[in-house]
């Protein structure tokens, strides 16, 4: 076969009328603009108010941005897509995706993972908390979350590209890694290998927050001081890990076993999910649940625009950024 890098991947086609395809089209677009506007408008907030500058917020913040990366590595091309005649990508595009999509999904992870951490510091050990997690840990931590995400998704990604490729279709509407691999006509090992590693390293991630959360609950059963942040940051926390989870455990079942059926369009969006529903939920999930965070966007909101205008700028001048 021709050099990979000269390779246009033919992507799943929703199969469906025109008029279907522009009506899933204008749906899909207000899909995203609706997630990064629920996902700036929390970030906004958070960053303009002063009393929000505490690390479960800008851990919470960061959790928000790498939902709009999410987002954007679906959307743009899914977009492009209803209004062509064909689903095609390029290979560099396709390894664009997947690499985006890889950033994604290890960093939300390990954000899920250090937010557990940080909730188990402030509920278990309230008075130790402000010396267990200054502003320079969280920067590091934030720092680390993105390093290891950018690693994870770099080796995925050579190892992917160093693959002969046999076929040109792929059976979703967007790229994964797997998918791509099933292309190859060569042994794909080292790929597996590196799989097990990667279920492996997000495994012992989900199992250190499941300690963390062991330690809240004793501890949120002893004061009600105690409840009230666990039902406050805690609970909103466990949704969406679990929403995430959920997601992307149905997204790769599907592409293993996946495929085929008349209900094959409706198969290749929910295998998107991930993608989809965490990044437009989690905000919405934080906004309605932390209290500091709802009655900040009600009263910006509620605001004149002018004095809304003049304390944006205000804070934009004077407040540090909180990425």
């Amino acid at each position: 076969m021709e050099n990979n890098s000269e390779v246009v991947f033919v992507l799943q086609d929703l199969n469906d009328s025109l008029t279907n395809r522009q009506m899933y089209f204008v749906v899909a677009l207000m899909s995203y603009l609706f997630t990064i506007f629920v996902n700036l408008t929390l970030i906004v907030t958070v960053c303009l108010e002063r009393t929000l500058h505490e690390p479960i917020y800008i851990f919470l913040c960061n959790l928000c941005f790498n939902g709009i990366c999410g987002a954007s590595s679906f959307y743009p091309k899914l977009l492009h897509g209803l209004l062509s005649d064909s689903n095609v990508i390029t290979y560099a595009g396709c390894l664009t995706q997947i690499f985006v999509v890889y950033c994604y999904v290890f960093c939300e992870f390990t954000s899920l993972t250090i937010m557990a951490y940080d909730r188990y510091l402030a509920i278990c050990k309230p008075l130790q908390y402000p010396m267990l997690m200054p502003v320079q840990r969280v920067a590091l931590l934030l720092l680390l979350t993105w390093c290891f995400s950018l690693l994870e998704a770099i080796i995925g990604i050579i190892l992917t590209a160093r693959l002969p490729l046999c076929k040109r279709h792929i059976n979703q509407i967007f790229c994964t890694n797997w998918e791509v691999v099933k292309l190859s006509c060569s042994d794909t090992t080292g790929n597996n290998i590196y799989g097990f590693v990667l279920i492996f390293t997000h495994f012992s991630q989900t199992g250190l927050i499941l300690v963390s959360y062991t330690h809240l609950v004793r501890a949120s059963l002893r004061l009600a001081s105690n409840r009230k942040k666990f039902i406050q940051t805690c609970v909103p926390h466990l949704a969406t890990l679990l929403i995430f989870a959920s997601s992307l455990m149905f997204n790769s079942i599907y592409s293993r076993y996946g495929g085929g059926g008349t209900l094959q369009a409706l198969q290749n969006l929910l295998a998107a999910e991930f993608l989809v529903v965490p990044p437009l939920i989690n905000p919405i999930i934080y906004g309605i649940n932390l209290h500091q965070i709802r009655s900040r966007i009600i009263h910006n909101f509620s605001h004149k625009p002018s004095n809304l205008i003049n304390t944006c700028l205000h804070g934009a001048f004077s407040l540090p950024v909180c990425l």
